[in-house]
């Protein structure tokens, strides 16, 4: 079962799930927001990902951090907790496909190809 992660308000998320409707493709969202991660989730997501790919620095959440706050984010183990702190910082979508692959964001063709669309 493919796992979207996210919250329900952010564009790349709707339009991800739209297409996945779209395609027909049984998905089940998981809002972590709403229904929050136990804290081993974003750890094996930053060992898997990193945090380069993990932490959405474009988002309100990293802008609205101080600026110490920002430059101590230097590796995995330094954004962990902040990440863990505010699930806002991670960039969604994160989806857990079904052959346990985690990937991050919303790339049409990206997505039909590992569908075989």
């Amino acid at each position: 079962m493919i796992i979207v992660h996210g919250i329900p308000n952010c564009d790349t998320v709707k339009r991800a799930r739209a297409w996945l409707q779209a395609q027909g493709v049984a998905y089940r969202f998981h809002d972590f927001k709403r229904e929050g991660l136990p804290p081993s989730q974003p750890q094996g997501w930053l060992a898997t990902l990193g945090h380069e790919r993990v932490v959405n620095r474009q988002g309100t959440t990293w802008r609205k951090l101080d600026e110490s706050v920002r430059a101590g984010v230097v590796d995995n183990a330094s954004a962990q907790p902040l990440v863990t702190a505010q699930l806002s910082l991670i960039r969604r979508p994160l989806v857990q496909w079904a052959d346990g692959e985690v990937t991050v964001g919303f790339d049409e063709t990206l997505w039909a190809q590992r569908l075989g669309r």
